[in-house]
C-alpha cells in the first residue's frame, strides 16, 4: 500500500480544507430515575402513558470541536400519578472541521444526536428496568426529519439556516 494511501485508510487527510468530522468521546453528562410513587405504584393496576421530551444542546469548546448533549426525559405516568421519570444527558465531544456554516448546522442537526441516541436510549432502559419497571424501549427517531422541521420553523421565523446552539423536540 502506498504512503498517500495509508494516509487515507488511517483517516488523516493531507488536505486541511477536506470536510472531516471525528468522533472524540462518547458519555453520559448526567442521568436521574425517580419513582416517587414506590413502592406503592407497584401494587396498582397501571395503562401507563407515557411522554418523551427531547433537548439538543451544542457547546463549541475550541475551533472545530463541538460538545453536542442530546437530553432525553421520559415520564411514565398512571391514573395521575407519576409512575417514573427518568433524564438522560448523552453527551459527545466531535471535532467537525471543513464544512461551511449550512452543513455545519445540518452535520450537528442529524449525524451527532443519531450518534448519541443509542446510548442515551440504552441508558434510559437500564434506568427504568433497575428501578423495578418493565423494560421499556424508545423507538429510533428520525433526526433528519426533527431536523428539517427546525429548519422550515427557522425559515417562518426569519432566523435563517445558522448554526444553533439549542434545539428542542417531542417524540
Amino acid at each position: 500500500m502506498s504512503e498517500e494511501n495509508q494516509t487515507a485508510v488511517n483517516g488523516a487527510a493531507e488536505d486541511q480544507g477536506q470536510a472531516q468530522l471525528v468522533l472524540q468521546k462518547i458519555y453520559v453528562k448526567d442521568a436521574s430515575f425517580e419513582a416517587p410513587g414506590a413502592p406503592q405504584i407497584f401494587q396498582e393496576e397501571m395503562s401507563p402513558q407515557l411522554q418523551l421530551n427531547m433537548n439538543q444542546k451544542v457547546t463549541a469548546l475550541a475551533q472545530d470541536v463541538y460538545e453536542v448533549v442530546l437530553t432525553l426525559t421520559l415520564t411514565c405516568s398512571a391514573v395521575d400519578k407519576t409512575a417514573y421519570l427518568v433524564e438522560v444527558q448523552q453527551a459527545g465531544v466531535f471535532t467537525i472541521s471543513g464544512f461551511d456554516a449550512r452543513n455545519l448546522d445540518a452535520v450537528i442537526g442529524t449525524y451527532c444526536p443519531n450518534t448519541l441516541f443509542p446510548y442515551a436510549r440504552q441508558m434510559i432502559s437500564d434506568l427504568i428496568q433497575a428501578g423495578g419497571f418493565p423494560p421499556y424501549f424508545l423507538q429510533p427517531i428520525n433526526f433528519d426529519q426533527l431536523y428539517a422541521d427546525t429548519l422550515r420553523r427557522r425559515a417562518e421565523q426569519g432566523t435563517g439556516s445558522e448554526l444553533s446552539g439549542e434545539t428542542a423536540g417531542n417524540a
